[in-house]
């Protein structure tokens, strides 16, 4: 795949960035050179290679999947200046 001028200045115009005549040459040789070391990614046989989530094998932790209230309303409004049932208490401001 090769970038030209145009794609160069209609992908800047799209990220909101304004691009000079000047910078868009410079930028389609390095959009070109980018792409093409993805097509070299491409031909690289990965066969047989699993998915890594880190260089060390290590087991994932997980916790149990399970709807909770928290059960630590009391603790988060035990410091606020006024609470009631365990919900902040404050100022109205709207009229």
């Amino acid at each position: 795949m090769s970038v030209d001028t145009a794609t160069v200045k209609r992908v800047a115009k799209l990220a909101r960035i304004r691009v000079s005549d000047d910078e868009a040459a410079h930028l389609e040789g390095e959009l070109n050179a980018i792409l093409g070391f993805v097509e070299q990614l491409s031909e690289v046989d990965i066969e047989g290679v699993e998915p890594m989530t880190s260089v060390t094998e290590m087991a994932m932790k997980k916790r149990q999947d399970a709807v909770t209230d928290g059960g630590k309303a009391a603790d988060i409004t035990a410091n606020a200046p006024n609470s009631e049932d365990n919900f902040f208490l404050v100022p109205k401001v709207v009229e």
